[in-house]
């Protein structure tokens, strides 16, 4: 499977979620197998040929798949670029950044087969291809940001878990080998 050809599938259809209502967001996934035949037929006469993306019935399944994963879970995307942005909420982003950013925060925080940095620079990529000038510069910080307050937030569940002694610091004593007082 071509997972760039497919990315920037999924790319496409994250793009046109800013223009269309919530509801409509399965017929646009509909819409995209219809427009994948028109894509792939013969250019207008005078028109610029651009090789077209055909995709296997395989990979627009997964292409379907992962942009109805990522739909159902845009408010949830959005609260973390928001939270993660400084000065750039999601109602301020270009519409290309804000399509490029969901898709490759889906990607690092649940897509384990894709690694944190190949969806950064994906994204990077995307924005280069699709994006105004120095977008990229743009979606590379936000997405670096992203992986850092992540990265952070798993090391500190991961401490937590393994029970490490700072974790109820405030509540224990250290008693020392033949002193009266005791833990209670």
């Amino acid at each position: 499977m071509r997972r760039r050809e497919c990315r920037e599938q999924i790319f496409r259809l994250l793009f046109q979620v800013e223009f269309n209502d919530k509801e409509e967001y399965p017929e646009l996934a509909e819409r995209f197998r219809s427009f994948q035949d028109e894509e792939n037929s013969e250019p207008e006469e005078g028109s610029k040929p651009e090789k077209p993306i055909v995709l296997s019935d395989e990979e627009n399944d997964y292409v379907s798949a992962k942009y109805e994963a990522i739909t159902e879970r845009i408010e949830e995307l959005d609260d973390i670029l928001n939270e993660t942005s400084t000065d750039w909420k999601t109602d301020r982003m270009g519409k290309v950044e804000l399509a490029i950013l969901r898709l490759a925060l889906f990607e690092m925080k649940y897509d384990d087969d894709i690694p944190e940095s190949v969806a950064i620079n994906e994204a990077v990529e995307l924005a280069k291809k699709y994006g105004p000038e120095e977008s990229y510069a743009f979606v590379n910080g936000v997405l670096a940001k992203c992986a850092k307050d992540a990265s952070k937030h798993k090391e500190a569940e991961s401490k937590k878990e393994k029970g490490r002694p700072w974790k109820n610091k405030a509540d224990s004593r250290i008693v020392v080998k033949g002193s009266a007082s005791k833990k209670e």
